[in-house]
């Protein structure tokens, strides 16, 4: 399957990565890199709807238990 889209920003960047021979020790230093960034800024967005929509302990809770009326009350 051919996609007529352009390549992003990030696959650019990535592809000047496959120009460069690595060590195994250099490729796993770049994938922990991106999991850490993608985990922060997964973590950074739940802090923010968590701040947003005034979840709190009662909401872990509800989604726990499937009280979504509790849920439904913040």
């Amino acid at each position: 399957m051919i996609l007529n889209k352009p390549l992003t920003n990030l696959q650019l960047e990535l592809l000047k990565l496959y120009s460069m021979e690595l060590s195994e020790e250099q490729l796993k230093d770049i994938q922990r890199l991106l999991a850490n960034y993608f985990a922060l800024q997964a973590s950074d967005e739940m802090d923010r709807l968590w701040e947003e929509r005034a979840w709190n302990q009662e909401t872990i809770e509800a989604w726990l238990t499937g009280d979504m009326d509790t849920y439904n009350e913040h």
